[in-house]
Order: structure tokens, then C-alpha cells, then sequence
């Protein structure tokens, strides 16, 4: 089956259930009540034109809604292109003029929306038709189930950070297909026994293909939550992982400090002993968030074998290297110097001074091919030497939509350039930064990601709210810190800010600048924006906390 209507009808034999938790309260459905909804939605959707190969926005909050409304548009022929809701908002028109941006270069032909969103968005004549969610509602027997093909978009995902200039990763149905296929096969996929748990919004690729796509169309259990419900108290997380006995959820590596931080304060003992898949993605792992999360969940039955520190991006559906289930994290020490200086991972002394921990991120899904090449050259690199990431196979992307220069520019014959610096470890995919970030400081490449997690464990700093950038001087590039800070009183955080990357990373910062809490840029998904506060902080428009 190459198509998702195909395997959503195929799956209603496995009879799972969705549990929707909005706050405190929770609601619990079956799949198939969810599936003759959107039947019914899709029903509308074609009485108002949608068919295939149509693209249709949905703007809102996680809710029932809006999951059986993305449904719908599938099973209706159309692709699926879901609007971000930014993080940090800071203004209304703001938003508005992105979420135009995008609307336009994905040639949405319909913009389902959110009840509590619609009042903010005045109509122009440019937008397309606009439709609150609620107000989709047709007869499911009406519904006449259109001829999709495996090559029509399935999705359009738009990448992380793209605002003013918008890129939506093409995802026909046969790609996105391929990658739940690769995934399920990577993890030994139940859909019987195996329960969703998730938190992560829907406009991300995590979100949408790892965590809501994966039990629609497969059946099995799925809790879901919306990302204000977890930021609003993180450890309801690690409650519905406990409750619900989930096998599987996933998050960034900012939201596994916060919930190792919920188990450490926990007054109650939780049942985390189901937990087989713990994915950590979507930003760098930094491997003593790992450990610290292992033992804070000890007590409560975590197993340090569910943590799973994999790899993968938009470009490939979501999946692109996992590592064998039940392992747990496996680093490789290496000599940070060797790295920085030869672009070599060195094997180290895990114990030995100037030794950094890189995670391993596991091995190709199938279906999926990795090498290592150098940017420059072009050359295959070898072992252990570092390079650029490049990916091909059955779940990459063909390109951007109607974005011809960006697409040309991502491939290299029928290999996608990722943009990230990697090598590959006993032929694990080990990553190191991203390409443009790295920081180049008296002949060593300097990753932002070693500054900024010595600078997030110092007390006082706000922990994921980090950014390290380089910045031209008169003789050479300069090393420019921007950290969010808990409380007014700076001075003592500044000067343990410079003396601790001095110490642990060798480099002298040229200036810190401190900030207060929810100041430094994030994308939609919640990722740290370095060039954004690069060009912010030239254009001196920090006011130190």
C-alpha cells in the first residue's frame, strides 16, 4: 500500500484509540469514530471543491478537530499543509504576515482554521478561502472516495525556521509510506500492544509523521497532547507515559531536561516501565542530559535501555537513522582538539582531559543510504574523518515546491545534502554541528553546540536557552555568547559564563551577552535561530537582563 487513505481503511481492523488530553481533562474515542468523522469532513471538503491535488492549510492548536480534519483532506485526494503557530508570537501581525508567506508558496487552495484563530485574521483579497474547523461538517455516506495516486503530494512540510523565504518539503504518499514502513521495521512496530504517547504540535514532522500519522494508519493507541500542555507543566508528561503505559514517545533534548527535572521533584512514584522507545531528536543530544535522565528515572522504572537518541529532518518524512532498540545511548569519546583542528574523531580516553562524548545515532532505516563527503571537494570520506551528511533512497524527498534553485542546491545527483557535519563511527552516524554554524577561531573549528552546553549547566542560566555564534573581528572571528538568565542579578553568571568556556572549550568569548527569559529567537518547532540572533545582536538590539 503506497497511499495513507489505503492504509487508514486497512487499519480499522486493529480497533485502537485515540486519548485526547486538553489541560487536566481527557477524552478517550476510538480510531474508526475519528475515521467516519473525517469521512464526513472529506464529504464537505469535496462539496467545496477539494480534490486531488489540492492543498489545503489547517491552522490551530492540537484537538480532535484538527486531527480528523487533517485526516479528512487526505482521504478527500488532497495534501496536507499545516500552518505553524510560532512559539513566541511577537506580534500579531507578525504571525499573520508569516502565515500569508505561506499560504502563497504552498498554492493553498483552502485555509481550515481554528475557531479561537479566525477572529485574527482579517480576509484580503489575496487569501484563499477561509473555513472555520467547526464548520466542516457533511454526510459521511455522501463521501465518494477519489483515485490517489502514490505520487501525489501527500504533504507539505514546511522546514524549521523558513519565514521569509517559506520552503515546503515535498512528501508524496509513496515517500511518507516508505519512512513508516522503515520506521516500523527499525523498531519492531506493534500496532496491537505499542502506545503513542506525544506532546509535540502537529505543524512539525515529528509531530505529524512520527507521532499522529504513524497510529492513524496503523491502528495502535495513541495519547495525545498539545505542546502548551506539556510547556504549562512538563511533568504530565512523564504522568501520561505513566498512566496510559506507553511504550513510545519522542522530544527534543531541551524537553528531556525539563522532564528529568519533573522526576527528580516527583513526590509520587510513576510506572515508566513500559516505556520501550524514549526517541530523543530534533536538536544536537548532549549525552549528560541523557544520563541525567537515566538516573532520575530509575526510581520510577525507567530502563536506560529505552533511550533512543536517532536522527532525521523533514527532508526524509521524519526517520533517518535509529539505533538498535533497547541499547540505550552509545557514545564515542573523542579528542575534541583532533576534531576541531583535522576534522578527525579521534578515539579518546572517555576519562582523559579534552575529551567530548559524541552520541550515536544508529544506522540507516531501510531503504536509506548515508555517506560522508567533504564540502569542498566533494570526495567520499572515509572512517572517522568528518564531513558533510548527504542521504539518499526510498523516503528523501524529490525537492522543495516550486522552489527549483533551493532543490538544485540540496542534491548532489540523487543524494540530499543535509547541511550537517558528521562522520560515521563503526558505521553508526555520529553528528558534530551544522555546516554553517561551525565557528572558526585561530585555525579550530569550534561548534557552537560544546559552548553552549557548558555555558547551560552554569546556576543561573536558563537551561536550552543558549546560543554561541562567531562574529568577524580585525584579525580573526570572535566567539559571541547570548544566554537567557533567571534573575536580574548578572554580574557573578557573566564572569562564570567566560571563565567556564575558557576552561572547558580553550576559546576566550569576545563578548556575553545576558538576556531575559523568553528573549533569544526560536522557530516554530522550538529550535534555537543562531543567524537570527547573530543579525540581532549586530544590529545591537539585546537589552541585557
Amino acid at each position: 500500500m503506497h497511499t495513507l487513505p489505503e492504509r487508514i481503511h486497512d487499519s480499522l481492523a486493529i480497533g485502537g484509540t485515540i486519548t485526547l488530553i486538553d489541560g487536566d481533562e481527557a477524552t478517550t474515542v476510538p480510531w474508526t469514530e475519528i475515521h467516519e468523522d473525517a469521512k464526513a469532513m472529506a464529504a464537505d471538503l469535496q462539496a467545496r471543491g477539494v480534490a486531488p491535488g489540492s492543498h489545503v492549510a489547517l491552522l490551530g492548536p492540537t484537538s480532535r478537530r484538527l486531527v480528523t480534519g487533517i485526516e479528512a483532506v487526505w482521504l478527500a485526494g488532497g495534501t496536507v499543509v499545516v500552518m505553524p503557530l510560532p512559539m513566541r508570537m511577537g506580534s500579531i501581525d507578525e504571525f499573520i504576515d508569516q502565515t500569508r508567506r505561506r499560504l502563497a508558496s504552498a498554492d493553498v487552495s483552502l485555509l481550515l482554521i481554528d475557531h479561537q484563530l479566525a477572529p485574527f485574521i482579517e480576509p484580503v483579497p489575496s487569501d484563499p478561502p477561509m473555513v472555520v474547523l467547526d464548520q466542516v461538517v457533511g454526510d459521511p455516506t455522501s463521501f465518494q472516495a477519489p483515485k490517489v495516486s502514490p505520487s501525489s503530494l501527500a504533504i507539505l512540510q514546511f522546514t524549521s525556521g523558513s519565514t521569509s523565504d517559506p520552503k515546503g518539503v515535498a512528501l508524496p504518499h509513496r515517500t511518507v509510506c516508505a519512512n513508516l514502513d522503515a520506521m516500523a521495521e527499525a523498531v519492531d512496530f506493534d500496532p496491537r500492544v505499542d502506545v503513542l504517547v506525544s506532546w509535540l504540535p502537529l505543524y512539525h514532522d515529528m509531530g505529524l509523521v512520527g507521532m499522529l500519522t504513524v497510529p492513524m494508519t496503523m491502528g495502535c493507541d495513541l495519547v495525545l497532547a498539545g505542546p502548551q500542555d506539556f510547556m504549562a507543566a512538563p511533568a504530565r508528561w512523564m504522568q501520561w507515559l505513566s498512566t496510559y503505559r506507553g511504550t513510545v514517545t519522542a522530544g527534543p533534548n531541551f524537553a528531556w531536561v525539563l522532564a528529568t527535572r519533573s522526576l527528580r521533584q516527583s513526590e509520587e512514584t510513576l510506572d515508566l516501565s513500559a516505556v520501550r522507545i524514549a526517541l530523543n531528536g530534533a536538536e544536537p543530544v548532549d549525552p549528560s542530559t541523557v544520563d541525567k535522565l537515566v538516573d532520575a528515572g530509575e526510581r520510577h522504572g525507567f530502563r536506560p535501555g529505552a533511550v533512543f537518541p536517532a536522527f532525521g529532518m523533514a527532508e526524509t518524512a521524519i526517520g533517518a537513522t535509529f539505533p538498535e532498540c533497547g541499547r540505550g545511548m552509545r557514545t564515542d569519546p573523542v579528542d575534541l582538539r583532533v576534531l576541531e583542528t583535522e576534522r578527525y574523531a579521534a578515539p579518546s580516553d572517555p576519562e582523559a582531559p579534552g575529551t567530548r562524548r559524541m552520541v550515536k545515532l544508529g544506522r540507516p532505516l531501510p531503504g536509506l543510504e548515508i555517506r560522508i563527503v567533504d564540502p569542498e571537494s566533494g570526495h567520499v570520506r572515509s572512517e572517522r574523518e568528518v564531513g558533510e551528511l548527504q542521504i539518499r533512497g526510498t523516503s528523501v524527498t524529490p525537492g522543495y515546491y516550486k522552489h527549483r534553485a533551493a532543490t538544485e542546491a540540496a542534491f548532489d545527483g540523487d543524494w540530499l545534502r543535509t547541511g550537517d557535519l558528521a562522520y560515521l563511527a563503526d558505521g553508526e552516524l555520529v553528528l558534530c554541528g551544522r555546516i554553517k554554524d561551525v565557528i572558526i577561531v585561530a585555525g579550530r573549528n569550534v561548534f557552537p553546540e560544546d559552548v553552549e552546553r557548558t555555558v547551560a549547566e552554569i546556576e543561573g542560566v536558563r537551561a536550552g536557552n543558549v546560543i554561541a555564534f562567531g562574529v568577524e573581528g580585525t584579525r580573526r572571528e570572535g566567539l559571541v555568547v547570548v544566554a537567557e538568565v533567571k534573575d536580574a542579578d548578572t554580574s557573578s553568571v557573566k564572569s562564570e559564563v567566560i571563565s567556564r568556556i575558557r576552561d572547558s572549550v580553550g576559546v576566550r568569548a569576545k563578548d556575553v551577552v545576558l538576556v531575559p527569559p523568553g528573549t533569544l529567537p526560536k522557530t516554530s518547532s522550538g529550535k534555537l535561530q543562531r543567524s537570527l540572533c547573530r543579525d540581532r545582536y549586530l544590529g545591537r538590539q539585546y537589552q541585557p537582563a
